[in-house]
């Protein structure tokens, strides 16, 4: 009875540490550069840990960049891409998150 009671604990615990985590999906219509990090062109889960946002592809294959979080006064109506060009690569300044105040924003 112990051992099943602490298992339940454990488990509640764990899934508690992983509720916080959000990803947010984001589509690159061609090559990206993300503070200096290459991406290809496709569609990626964007998770925020800590000072870095971690880009995974459908392949599950990682890449993180730094990234500064902010918070505006009110909620963006959609999850937009604010990009420069820079030559043939496009280059992302931010992503702003539909539905939240978020705003990430992405340095060189």
């Amino acid at each position: 009875m112990k051992k099943s009671l602490v298992l339940g604990v454990v488990l509640s615990l764990s899934s508690l540490c992983f509720a916080g985590q959000k990803s947010y999906d984001v589509i690159f219509s061609s090559a990206t550069t993300v503070s200096g990090v290459k991406l290809p062109a496709g569609e990626y889960k964007v998770k925020v840990d800590g000072a870095n946002a971690v880009f995974t592809d459908s392949k599950s294959k990682s890449v993180s960049a730094p990234v500064k979080v902010e918070n505006g006064a009110k909620k963006f109506a959609y999850t937009a891409v604010d990009a420069s060009k820079e030559g043939t690569v496009d280059k992302v300044n931010a992503i702003e998150i539909g539905g939240s105040t978020t705003r990430l924003e992405f340095t060189k």
